[in-house]
């Protein structure tokens, strides 16, 4: 494959690393057998966990942009704050980009604070970053999913990646005041595929339909699916990209 073949590049959101995934990398390649797909991870999480995250978007745009060799042809898939991660990269890098898909994601100043993070889930946030790993995964997975929230099999596996590439406090507080402090000033000029699940009990979905009607883009709903989309409903999500990303 050559390098100015489009290339799919995933991008995770707060304390998530490339492997949380999970099967639906696996079913995306299997969709796009001729297509690079490139995973990564921001510093802090992941392979990169001895980092200490910066607390910007712009900083985290530029540390996974260093990843990729001859960063050009890009289509970025990315969920949560790596839609924002996504946004920034469009507008400050357009050349290198192709397309997004943005997942369940939520910015300013199209949004307020209280629905880009739901104010019923304040108290769990404030615990989670002072509990034990192991308490964190499981209450990660439990705000996160609605399909696979009391899957023992899964919280084992996710707090097994946790004790083996740890997020330090201090990165996630940064990741957090990153996702907090960022706001887009102009729209990005590519074709953009925005979607929200209805049921995500993390980010309001209407942060989603706010910037699909502001920007005017392509929009999708998932009517069950909890924030991670990409866990709980693999198969539905890697249908639809494939649709747009051959119809853009």
């Amino acid at each position: 494959m050559t390098l100015n073949k489009p290339r799919l590049v995933l991008i995770r959101g707060l304390l998530r690393e490339q492997r949380h995934w999970g099967e639906f990398t696996h079913i995306l390649q299997a969709k796009f057998p001729d297509t690079k797909i490139i995973t990564l991870d921001i510093p802090g999480n992941g392979c990169l966990n001895l980092q200490t995250s910066p607390n910007t978007i712009a900083e985290l745009t530029d540390a996974l942009r260093g990843q990729i060799i001859e960063p050009e042809n890009l289509n970025l898939i990315a969920i949560s704050m790596g839609g924002m991660i996504a946004l920034d990269w469009m507008n400050r890098y357009p050349s290198e980009i192709k397309s997004a898909v943005l997942i369940n994601t939520s910015v300013r100043p199209y949004s307020a604070f209280f629905h880009r993070l739901r104010w019923t889930v304040y108290p769990s946030i404030i615990k989670m970053l002072w509990h034990s790993a192991t308490e964190r995964e499981q209450l990660i997975l439990s705000l996160t999913s609605n399909h696979h929230s009391r899957d023992a099999r899964l919280i084992d596996q996710w707090q097994l990646w946790q004790s083996q590439n740890p997020v330090s406090l201090s990165s996630a507080l940064n990741q957090l005041l990153a996702a907090a402090k960022f706001s887009v000033k102009s729209k990005p000029l590519h074709p953009i595929l925005i979607i929200a699940s209805k049921k995500d009990r993390l980010v309001d979905y209407r942060c989603s339909l706010k910037l699909q009607t502001a920007w005017e883009t392509d929009y999708l709903q998932h009517m069950t699916a909890g924030h991670d989309l990409p866990l709980d409903d693999p198969h539905w999500l890697t249908q639809e990209i494939y649709f747009w990303i051959k119809n853009i």
